[in-house]
């Protein structure tokens, strides 16, 4: 009987020490949340705080912190033996913290309502309270972690993929010549070889941003680089002009993902007052990238000795080679994008909070490591993460179709990337939106317009300057002579071509007109932009040379034969020498980016966004209107790099605003 009552006494001691224990917890954790509302949360955010503290220490009633707790109610077998002085300091590591420790018994007696008979619109509030609080507390997180060795790898990393870009716009305007000639586009068509690739970029901007904003920053860059990386490659190798197009307008698909995704996921890991000058610094890939296709082009593209031919069926040019070589930056991306991590601000929107905290603790780890302070411990224990709010997704049973699960599962994800898309027009960024919308197209209309007209400008004026040097011949009589050698720039008019024999030999810009020729012979013969006009030719023979009927323009061929004519388009611009100077005249407008963009990287924080912004268009908008009163070729080149220069500034002051006015679910 003595050991029974032995037991009880114990048993009530026990349970007396646990209601102690429970009420200093209880008076702790207050103290904790008042020192957490002084140091600078708002008190929207300290109400919620409170409330869901009231709702962990239910066992508190009224805020009555003098009361005992009822000794008959039970102990555990875990807390027996419970030293009063046992205490976990906040230094001590106890795992990865997780949003759901301690809130498994939060419903008993608060009676805190479920998500599930909540109104859209109350979890929407909730969760915006939730991003603005989050905001606070990651940007204080990013500035405890640092700028330091993981900033500057990322930023190599996703300089790559920004030269990609850059790369792919120049390539347009580099390959263009080369391949209407090599294709045998014509004039009616060429323009769409310039017009599919800002189709396709412009539409991949829209799939891979809202992707990005689904999947996260580093996956939707993989696979879009990955997509423009292939395609790059297979347009170098086929050989009709439909299917070099869809090649080349999935490749600027892919490449569209790239600036929207990279300035995002590098703004994500940058403190606000290192973000303007840093993406400024970003921004300078873009002209490496452009400085790459001018250097690769001049390089490459007028050594036509590279080419080599499997039969007449497939000719693979220099201009290919380029394709290639330009692709590289891309693959080199994708490559050091694998050993990247997640944007932890988007693991932390879609409610990630382990996965995003172990990030931060690397890129912590990571920096301080460089610094020399390997011994600084990470001191983020818990970090807020938004409500989540479910969506309703139509699934598919397990008995259908693969193909049929396959056609949901896209299109609830285009349906989603439509719905992240339209709420840019909701309030409060809609306003953004539409004013983005116009900076950002009148800014591309001039630049970009300018990129892919001035290769063909640079061309006409020296067409202009060549025609001005061609020489006229009249009234020729030649008979029994043997044409040997390249015959360029010239017309011949009434001329008289009797017994003659035209053999090995290259026509260049040269143009018959009224003219006879009989008992001649033309054979082995390359021409270009080569005519006979008003011509008559009797009793000649044609073998192996490249004349077909269109060059006969009015002419009359009388008891004239024609053996092995060669058809299509032939690239014989041995003496081509103008495809340098287009080449070199890119390098340098590309080159005069250079000041614009140390100028922004260093005022980008100083004198603000809107300034930089509003200036760089004025002057550039200026400076593009001179370029009407280009006359020579000295000219025009002076005043593209003054344009390219001035608009630097805007462009990455433009990046800049983009990012930071919109919400980490709409970047």
């Amino acid at each position: 009987m003595e050991e029974t009552y032995k037991d009880r006494t114990s048993l009530v001691k026990g349970a007396k020490d646990i209601a102690k224990e429970v009420k200093r917890q209880a008076v702790k954790k207050v103290n904790k949340a008042v020192d957490k509302a002084q140091d600078g949360y708002t008190q929207r955010s300290y109400n919620r705080f409170q409330n869901e503290e009231d709702d962990d220490d239910y066992y508190v009633q009224g805020g009555d912190y003098g009361v005992e707790a009822n000794d008959d109610e039970g102990s555990s077998e875990a807390t027996e033996g419970h030293d009063e002085d046992d205490e976990i300091y906040e230094g001590e590591y106890q795992g990865i913290p997780s949003m759901g420790q301690g809130k498994d018994g939060m419903v008993a007696l608060g009676q805190r309502m479920r998500d599930e008979y909540k109104d859209r619109n109350e979890l929407e509030t909730e969760r915006k309270a939730d991003e603005e609080e989050l905001a606070q507390q990651y940007e204080l997180i990013i500035q405890e972690c640092g700028h330091g060795r993981f900033q500057w790898a990322l930023f190599f990393v996703l300089g790559m993929a920004l030269m990609a870009d850059g790369v792919e716009v120049f390539v347009v305007g580099f390959v263009l010549p080369s391949a209407e000639t090599d294709m045998c586009i014509p004039n009616s068509g060429s323009g769409w070889l310039g017009d599919i690739v800002y189709l396709g970029m412009m539409v991949g901007a829209f799939f891979w941003g809202g992707l990005a904003d689904k999947v996260g920053r580093r996956q939707s860059l993989l696979i879009c680089m990955s997509v423009n990386g292939f395609f790059a490659f297979l347009s170098s190798f086929v050989q009709g002009y439909g299917f070099f197009l869809f090649c080349r307008l999935f490749s600027g698909f892919g490449i569209g993902g790239a600036v929207p995704t990279v300035f995002s996921y590098f703004s994500e890991v940058l403190a606000r007052e290192k973000r303007g000058e840093h993406l400024s610094w970003l921004c300078m890939f873009w002209m490496i990238g452009g400085i790459y296709a001018s250097a690769m082009a001049w390089a490459i593209i007028p050594h036509y000795g590279w080419s080599f031919s499997m039969g007449s069926a497939y000719q693979f040019h220099s201009w290919r080679v380029f394709v290639i070589v330009c692709a590289l930056p891309c693959v080199s991306s994708v490559v050091a994008l694998t050993f990247m991590p997640e944007s932890p601000r988007f693991l932390l929107e879609v409610g990630k909070h382990d996965e995003a905290w172990m990030i931060l603790k690397q890129i912590h780890d990571t920096n301080m490591r460089a610094r020399g302070q390997p011994e600084k411990v990470f001191t983020v224990n818990r970090i807020k993460t938004p409500k989540q709010i479910d969506e309703l997704i139509e699934i598919e049973s397990d008995t259908g179709t693969w193909y049929r699960r396959c056609f949901v599962r896209i299109r609830t994800e285009l349906y989603g990337i439509w719905l992240t898309f339209m709420r840019c027009f909701n309030y409060p960024v809609k306003d953004n939106t539409i004013k983005l919308t116009a900076v950002w197209f009148t800014l591309s209309f001039g630049y970009y317009g300018l990129s892919v007209w001035f290769p063909d400008v640079i061309k006409h004026l020296q067409s202009d300057e060549y025609a001005s040097q061609v020489k006229h011949f009249h009234n020729e009589e030649v008979s029994h002579f043997v044409f040997n050698f390249t015959l360029e720039n010239q017309i011949h008019s009434n001329g008289e071509y009797i017994n003659d024999r035209f053999i090995m030999m290259k026509f260049k810009s040269v143009t018959f007109e009224d003219s006879l020729f009989k008992n001649c012979v033309f054979e082995d013969i390359t021409s270009l932009n080569t005519y006979f006009r008003n011509c008559t030719f009797i009793n000649t023979t044609f073998h192996n040379t490249d004349l077909e009927q269109y060059k006969f323009v009015d002419s009359e061929l009388i008891n004239c034969t024609f053996f092995h004519i060669r058809t299509g388009c032939q690239i014989s611009f041995d003496d081509d020498y103008s495809a340098y100077w287009i080449y070199f005249v890119n390098f340098l407008g590309t080159l005069a980016v250079l000041p614009g963009n140390i100028v922004s990287a260093l005022l980008m924080d100083r004198i603000g966004r809107l300034t930089m912004l509003g200036g760089s268009m004025v002057l550039s908008g200026i400076s593009c209107f001179f370029l009407w009163f280009g006359t020579s070729e000295s000219m025009m080149i002076g005043m593209l790099c003054l344009y390219n220069g001035l608009t630097i500034s805007a462009w990455n002051s433009l990046d800049v605003i983009t990012v930071e006015l919109y919400p980490t679910d709409r970047r």
